[in-house]
């Protein structure tokens, strides 16, 4: 038994057309649930619509987050295999079946993900990248998975095309701690590595594809314009999920690399003189400060908050 669950929240015209995907796969899901918010009055009404032949259940809720909007999803689901996608993506016709092939073909395979075709400005983002979804030993993240061209083995999956075997996640929640009022970005990082630590495999295959086309957030998010608050929920989250994954030593080490050097998204000492001596600095110093703050501040937090 397949399940597909759905977050989404005010992007009602994206959900129809991802909807329209999944009744067109080669292999149906069992069911569809869509967990929307209380406040989302436009989604709901469109949801009262027959979407045959999906079976689609309305599931809606108080809370903001995808965080509480994906455990709830999981919460009531039923499906041996458990498929996540976001509302702006719309799943090429051969993604549930590419998605059961891959459980069938290796009982220690709990989760897989793979390629999401990204849509920008009318373009598709085309290119190839060897390594996907891996996590450096001293903590640096290493994504690319609208990139990957090969079946590979992989640290992380993408929140906007990632399933799992229910056995695989049984007692696994998405992680209440992470900060946001919305995309709460790395969700789907902390709980894939959950999943891998707990001794299970995980793979990326490209033929597992959805069409993204990301659409506006209603959080301090917005993707392509700086927020000081976003910058900083997102190396908070990142930084408890890495230090969570890495243990104590390489954890430290990670903190080290994190100030000293960074990435161009999340900046250290090194990354801000480079991006300054490029032209690159557009609020950089803020973004340097929002990035430190929240990685000194998740940092040691190791308890694990689940529901």
């Amino acid at each position: 038994m397949i399940t597909v669950i759905i977050p989404t929240y005010k992007r009602t015209n994206s959900l129809l057309a991802c909807l329209k995907g999944l009744q067109r796969q080669l292999v149906l899901p069992d069911e569809v649930i869509v967990v929307v918010r209380d406040t989302d009055f436009e989604t709901i009404a469109a949801l009262r619509q027959k979407f045959t032949p999906l079976t689609v259940r309305v599931t809606i809720i108080t809370v903001t987050g995808t965080v509480a909007a994906l455990n709830k999803g999981l919460a009531s689901s039923k499906g041996d295999i458990i498929a996540i996608t976001d509302d702006d993506t719309v799943p090429r016709k051969e993604w549930l079946y590419h998605i059961q092939r891959n459980f069938n073909a290796d009982p220690e395979v709990g989760g897989v993900g793979g390629r999401d075709w990204v849509h920008s400005g009318g373009v598709v983002l085309n290119g190839e990248k060897e390594r996907i979804g891996r996590i450096h030993w001293f903590g640096k993240v290493v994504g690319n998975h609208h990139l990957g061209t090969k079946v590979q083995e992989v640290d992380l999956l993408k929140g906007a095309n990632m399933s799992y075997r229910r056995k695989a996640i049984s007692g696994i929640w998405f992680d209440e701690r992470l900060k946001g009022n919305g995309a709460q970005v790395h969700n789907d990082m902390a709980f894939s590595l959950e999943v891998k630590r707990a001794g299970w495999k995980l793979v990326y295959d490209p033929l597992v594809a959805v069409d993204h086309f990301p659409a506006q957030r209603f959080d301090e998010d917005k993707r392509n314009s700086f927020n000081s608050i976003a910058q900083y929920n997102s190396a908070y989250n990142e930084t408890l999920t890495i230090q969570q994954y890495l243990g104590p030593f390489k954890s430290k080490v990670f903190l080290l690399w994190s100030v000293f050097i960074g990435t161009s998204t999340a900046p250290g000492l090194l990354q801000v003189f480079r991006l300054f001596v490029t032209g690159k600095y557009d609020h950089l110093l803020k973004k340097f400060i929002a990035t430190q703050r929240g990685r000194w501040n998740a940092n040691g937090i190791s308890t694990k908050g689940r529901i």
